[in-house]
């Protein structure tokens, strides 16, 4: 079975917001009012969106803070069950 890739806030970003809408990453970092590298990371992947992230990124996008989190939160999850992979099944349930 084919893995699917494991889709990070920053692709949606770029995909979804930016080039669509015509937005450049310096133009939504003034409006955010964060450093432009701080988009950049975001966006190449090399950074995670932060409660503080996602506070702004929805006032500037017009979206909710719990969409950048909760895209955030699913990449986090999928990323540790990649690396952990079998070691999950050898862990022991004490609790119902």
């Amino acid at each position: 079975m084919k893995t699917l890739p494991n889709i990070h806030p920053g692709e949606v970003l770029l995909e979804e917001f930016l080039l669509p809408m015509g937005i450049s990453q310096n133009a939504l970092a003034r409006a955010a009012d964060v450093p432009p590298r701080r988009i950049n990371e975001i966006v190449l992947g090399k950074r995670g969106v932060t409660a503080d992230t996602a506070v702004r990124l929805a006032a500037a996008l017009g979206t909710s803070e719990r969409f950048w989190l909760g895209l955030q939160a699913d990449y986090d999850l999928e990323e540790a069950h990649r690396s952990l992979g079998a070691a999950v099944s050898r862990i022991e349930r004490i609790a119902a």
